[in-house]
């Protein structure tokens, strides 16, 4: 019986599981977003929310305790460095899960899951919209010198050249025959 197991077992062994868990939690560090399922989004959350806690107190105990979950060098170094100095201030509550279109493949619900404070869609600098600085040119001075400077006769040919430009010449009619011609099995 399953008394009191709360977790998801998404049908894998359970050294499977945490195996599993360790190389998303440690991926989720380095990417700081990943996309899986939702079961699988859902218990990475409940698995690495902890580990991030651990790291807001850097010292040897906490990392080498981190280092027993994630089994990665290059992600306890990440997470120690750069992410815990950004999750210092924050009480829990680091990472966001967002649902996604399903699968084609299979219909799976799909989910992405990322760390909160890396997220510049949502966060801080985001909510607050740079101030759109506006000029005003005055062109129309160099409009009207250059109107000046142009003589009559000038002003005659500039006048004929766009009329030669806009008048296209016709498609040839090839295309029609053509069809014709495919119409009666030729």
């Amino acid at each position: 019986m399953r008394h009191g197991k709360k977790h998801n077992h998404l049908g894998r062994t359970d050294s499977h599981r945490k195996a599993m868990l360790a190389n998303m939690a440690s991926s989720l560090i380095q990417h700081k977003r990943i996309t899986t399922t939702l079961a699988k989004a859902k218990a990475l959350r409940v698995y690495v929310e902890p580990i991030l806690t651990k790291a807001k107190s850097d010292n040897t105990h906490s990392r080498r305790t981190v280092f027993s979950y994630l089994q990665s060098k290059d992600a306890v170094t990440e997470l120690f460095r750069d992410i815990a100095v950004k999750i210092a201030d924050r009480p829990g509550g680091y990472t966001r899960i967002i649902k996604m279109v399903n699968r084609l493949g299979d219909n799976a619900e799909m989910a992405m899951i990322e760390l909160v404070d890396y997220n510049t869609v949502y966060g801080k600098e985001a909510a607050a919209p740079a101030k759109k600085t506006t000029r005003r040119r005055a062109g129309s001075g160099k409009a009207k010198a250059a109107a000046a400077e142009v003589t009559p006769a000038d002003d005659a040919v500039v006048a004929e050249a766009p009329a030669t430009e806009t008048a296209a010449p016709e498609a040839p009619e090839a295309p029609a025959a053509n069809e014709e011609n495919a119409e009666k099995g030729e």
